[in-house]
């Protein structure tokens, strides 16, 4: 059949989209550019926002009838159930997690740079989240493996190597170490910063970045083995939510921010040059003017290079899900708008 994939959220579903390419085309499906031409449809769809949500109901409803479509990512069971006598297969994320991706290109993003997985799901339950229930407790592949695939990588002329995981810093692979050219001893665990360390030691002209970090796993070791390596990038992405510790708690995050300006504190030690982005979320359940004011005093006290500011959306099935949703929209913009001009100016 000729398919056709359609990608919507964050990074890690166009990683795997790639790996939804490489699975079609080990089954002998050909990919085509206009969704018209295809009779297989694959949506790699993101629940983590409703909106999101909603534009993978219009392409489902305008499709259905005339086309087989397969529902693949992060999908609530709430929204499976809307559109099952739509859907001619659902495609969990460990349906494709251990495929090698795809070399062609399925976005807008430099040729020169791959996205690779080594890990998926999440086991930290932060309360507004959904893919501990959609894409399931943490996974890592092995080490051997994605040595091989990024070695396939560089060959091929790949300049900057991106990877991805949900919580990537909680990498950890299991077992022995089969790749010789990575470790000259039989290790029974490697974690992330002694995967980044074999990666580093490959030969070639290239550059490691990951995506995304939680502050809990941001360990002395792994700041030290971002400084010592000459390939792993200097950009950090370190996810803050929040500036206050009752927001903080409320959203499961496991650190306070004490904790958290430690952790910027010995990266910029470390780092001077380092650039350090986030994620923060406005109008969290129950949020504040004064708690709000603590996260715009922690944005003016830190000085990220960039953020990403969010307005909390409701999500079914979360913890977070049976708090009121009590701040006005209106003040959540308010709240976004105040935030992006500090971070983004």
């Amino acid at each position: 059949m000729k398919y056709h994939i359609i990608t919507y959220g964050c990074q890690m579903n166009e990683a795997d989209s790639k790996k939804i390419a490489s699975l079609l085309k080990s089954q002998r499906h050909k990919p085509v550019e206009k969704i018209d031409e295809a009779d297989l449809v694959v949506i790699n769809a993101c629940s983590v926002r409703q909106s999101a949500m909603h534009r993978v109901y219009d392409k489902i409803n305008k499709y259905h009838k005339d086309k087989k479509i397969i529902l693949a990512g992060c999908v609530l069971e709430s929204d499976k159930k809307k559109f099952k006598d739509k859907i001619y297969q659902f495609w969990h994320p460990d349906h494709y997690f251990y495929c090698q991706s795809i070399r062609e290109p399925l976005s807008d993003h430099s040729k020169d740079t791959a996205l690779v997985s080594i890990m998926t799901g999440c086991d930290n339950f932060c309360s507004y989240c959904v893919v501990p229930y959609t894409r399931g407790r943490e996974k890592s592949r092995p080490a051997d493996e994605i040595i091989k695939e990024i070695k396939n990588l560089i060959k091929n002329g790949l300049k900057e190597i991106l990877l991805m995981g949900q919580n990537v810093n909680s990498y950890h692979s299991s077992g022995k170490n089969s790749s010789s050219e990575a470790s000259a001893k039989e290790d029974k665990f490697i974690s992330f910063p002694k995967l980044l360390h074999l990666l580093n030691a490959l030969p070639g002209n290239f550059t490691i970045k990951f995506l995304s970090s939680h502050p809990k796993d941001m360990s002395d070791a792994l700041i030290d083995t971002i400084a010592e390596c000459e390939k792993v990038s200097e950009e950090i992405h370190l996810p803050v939510q929040s500036g206050d510790n009752t927001i903080l708690r409320k959203m499961n995050r496991k650190y306070t921010v004490a904790h958290y300006k430690k952790l910027i504190k010995k990266i910029r030690q470390k780092m001077p040059a380092a650039t350090i982005s986030t994620d923060v979320i406005v109008g969290f359940p129950g949020e504040t003017k004064k708690q709000f004011e603590n996260t715009e005093k922690l944005f003016k006290e830190i000085k990220f290079d960039k953020a990403y500011v969010s307005i909390y959306s409701p999500r079914p099935g979360t913890a977070a899900y049976r708090l009121r949703d009590n701040v006005p929209h209106e003040e959540k913009k308010r709240r976004w708008e105040i935030l992006n001009k500090i971070a983004n100016k």
